[in-house]
């Protein structure tokens, strides 16, 4: 069977005569450089009916033309992950405590454990609302961090707790270990997000992003690392490793965001210190507060461990 495709046809402006193909195409569809660069490469794009090379330029008025192939459907894998526990459970909500290496739900080109999988292979049942592989989402933890999670059950719990995550009074409390100290050790981030201009899977701090708002205050300081506990107001992709990043104090172990590999090495870390510790909001059904706990998992609390010995 033939791979679907969208295509797109588009007249170059004068705005970006002279620009390469692939930042044109970018530009024009909206698309990270990485992907427009591989569409090129892969023969589905041509410019005035020629297949070009990513970096021949386009002249105004050219004839832009793009086969997009059409996204993969994700799926749901029933299956219980090693490491995984369900913190609470009852009619209308679950709180798990996610480990590392765990996605919340399948996405096209994730093909490891998810946190939807594992409720399915724990006989489950969530919310149907919300996209059929992320059916009962509320909120997200990226693969890499660990910690709580809630997941609705009911249609209603599902509707509640979707507007209580947009009313930013739901209470996510992170701890994180970040490189250097902090100044002022207690302080606010206010700096909107991005999607990375160059690279797929990864964000920055953008004039044009979303507004995003992360406190933070500090619990600890050591010679070559400090322990933060952050509150999130807004919920971005990456947005704690991101800010805390452009504070030039990336998470330690971060590697895809600037973090020192050697002290990661030295602390046996293999990806970023953090973990979502505390999670409290009011249930859906019952209208009463409900607050969770998880303690640092080991790869967390033996690196919290070097660092304090290296004072």
């Amino acid at each position: 069977m033939s791979e679907a495709m969208e295509r797109r046809v588009i007249a170059v402006p004068e705005g970006l005569a002279g620009e390469r193909v692939d930042t044109a195409l970018s530009r024009l569809l909206g698309l990270s450089r990485t992907r427009a660069s591989e569409l090129v490469a892969d023969g589905h794009v041509q410019v005035d009916g020629r297949e070009p090379q990513k970096s021949d330029r386009v002249e105004a008025g050219a004839l832009l033309e793009a086969s997009i192939p059409a996204p993969r459907q994700a799926v749901v894998v029933a299956e219980q992950v090693e490491g995984m526990s369900i913190v609470f459970e009852d009619d209308d909500i679950v709180v798990v405590d996610k480990p590392v290496g765990v996605a919340a739900h399948p996405s096209v080109g994730w093909t490891g454990p998810t946190v939807v999988g594992h409720l399915a292979g724990a006989g489950v049942r969530i919310s149907t609302s919300g996209a059929s592989e992320r059916q009962g989402i509320v909120q997200r933890l990226d693969v890499g961090t660990s910690g709580l999670m809630t997941i609705a059950k009911s249609e209603q719990a599902y509707s509640v707790l979707k507007q209580a995550f947009r009313d930013r009074v739901v209470d996510k409390t992170y701890h994180s270990l970040v490189q250097g100290h902090p100044d002022p050790s207690i302080g606010t981030i206010d700096a909107p997000i991005a999607r990375h201009p160059k690279h797929d899977f990864k964000f920055t701090v953008r004039a044009d992003g979303r507004p995003s708002v992360t406190h933070y205050d500090t619990l600890e300081a050591h010679r070559y690392a400090s322990l933060l506990t952050i509150k999130l107001e807004t919920g971005r992709t990456h947005q704690i490793r991101v800010h805390m990043s452009a504070l030039h104090h990336p998470c330690v172990g971060d590697l895809q965001y600037g973090a020192d590999p050697t002290l990661a090495s030295k602390v046996g870390l293999e990806r970023q210190w953090l973990h979502a510790v505390h999670l409290g909001f009011v249930h859906p059904r019952t209208g009463e507060r409900v607050d969770f706990e998880s303690p640092y998992p080991d790869d967390l609390q033996h690196a919290l461990d070097v660092v304090r010995s290296l004072d």
